[in-house]
């Protein structure tokens, strides 16, 4: 005979739940320890490293400094010089392609700022020859 399922009730249901809440804790905890613990070892061997080579490096780094030194800065510059170099060549180009599309008739990003910005700029002029041709006409009168 096929064994008939029962409901269970709310204590078996809520045992049940405890039960799997710490097996969840325990395969967290489990996990956590060992990748602390994995890190925990990575973290020493690149310490012993680190002074190992700065031990054996120290030595070459003094008989050396007074060429590294300056070669370093000098690399440093020209890598900064090339860097800035391409940053303006970048800037450039990009400028003489929004001018060539603003020429050409398309509207790139910006240009209706730049529309408004001429036609204030416009009108500030007119306004400007309008008070000087009534100042010149009060005092020549």
């Amino acid at each position: 005979m096929a064994a008939e399922l029962q409901p269970l009730s709310y204590q078996d249901y809520m045992l049940n739940q405890q039960q799997k809440s710490r097996s969840h804790q325990i395969v967290k905890a489990v996990t956590a320890v060992t990748a602390g613990g994995s890190l925990l070892v990575l973290s020493g061997l690149t310490l012993a490293g680190t002074v190992i080579a700065l031990t054996i490096a120290t030595p070459l780094l003094v008989i050396f400094s007074p060429v590294l030194i300056p070669a370093v800065i000098t690399v440093a510059l020209l890598i900064l010089g090339f860097l800035t170099s391409g940053g303006f060549g970048v800037a450039a180009i990009t400028v003489l392609s929004w001018i060539y599309r603003y020429v050409t008739g398309e509207h790139p990003p910006g240009s209706d700022q730049l529309e408004h910005a001429r036609m204030r700029l416009g009108a500030k002029g007119r306004e400007m020859k309008d008070r000087v041709e009534h100042f010149g006409q009060q005092h020549t009168s």
